[in-house]
């Protein structure tokens, strides 16, 4: 149980960015963990040079946010700004950028598995008969303050706010004065942010290989859906419901049977509760 608790806040963590693009914006960024896989990259680059990994992944942030600039400004001249169909063929778009990346990472590093050191990593600290590891302890501390600090810049602030209304109301944001094209390149720009330092954790918490986005695509979108599209908090609680379930189901049937959790939960909330647990 604990150990489940501990990656569901990792899970979470992972799946924020993508709470920001695909629950407040409507955009499906399905490339979203192929970015996540590219900060884990970076980071181990990083990390050949003496980096922290977190620290790293911290440093890389304001790249991976021109990086969601650019992205989301060709997303929109190319698919958004040209009709309603624009989710079908941008979907095709984000397929293929997230191919792209994994080809790109493939060339550039093979398929072999790829690793970061640090102190933290390969230490557990025992209690109680139970030993957790400390790269889930840092992962753990690391998304709940990623997640508080969305919340928190969502809630409290003008831009935050207008986020959150820009996939609601654009006529009544153009009123309060804000450009929502603008509005949505900004908020796509910290979704991506938020991937460098997801994938700095992600490398912390195990090896990485460039097929790996391919795991995270169920996980982080049934955190999402589960949460109720562009709830931070409730991506929260999501991601420790998917945590928990994994490792009960882990314990119960095995291994194998784990990474089907995700999509049976998926199911499950679109059949009973389309719009999540803390939708509204």
């Amino acid at each position: 149980m604990l150990f489940g608790i501990l990656v569901g806040c990792f899970y979470a963590a992972v799946s924020v960015g993508l709470s920001v693009a695909f629950g407040l914006l409507d955009v499906p960024h399905v490339a979203h963990p192929a970015l996540m896989v590219l900060g884990s990259y970076c980071t181990y680059l990083l990390g050949r040079y003496g980096w922290d990994p977190i620290v790293a992944g911290i440093a890389l942030t304001p790249l991976f946010f021109l990086l969601g600039v650019a992205i989301y400004r060709f997303y929109y001249e190319t698919f958004e700004k040209r009709g309603s169909d624009a989710g079908v063929r941008g979907l095709a778009f984000f397929f293929g950028l997230a191919f792209i990346v994994e080809v790109g990472l493939i060339l550039a590093f093979g398929v072999d598995q790829r690793m970061v050191e640090a102190d933290y990593i390969g230490k557990s600290l025992s209690r109680g008969g139970y030993r957790i590891p400390w790269r889930l302890r840092v992962a753990f501390g690391v998304a709940l303050l990623l997640t508080a600090a969305l919340t928190l810049y969502l809630s409290r602030t003008f831009t935050g706010r207008a986020i959150k209304a820009v996939a609601q109301d654009e006529p009544a944001l153009r009123l309060m004065g804000a450009n929502p094209v603008r509005i949505k390149q900004w908020a796509f720009g910290i979704a991506t942010a938020v991937t460098a330092l997801a994938g700095a954790m992600l490398i912390v918490v195990g090896p990485v290989e460039p097929s790996l986005d391919r795991v995270y695509i169920g996980r982080t979108f049934c955190v999402v859906v589960l949460a109720g599209l562009g709830s931070m908090t409730g991506t929260l609680f999501a991601g420790l419901i998917l945590g928990v379930s994994e490792s009960i189901v882990l314990t119960l049937f095995g291994a194998s049977w784990a990474p089907a959790v995700a999509f049976g939960l998926l199911l499950v909330v679109l059949g009973i509760r389309p719009q999540g647990l803390f939708g509204r």
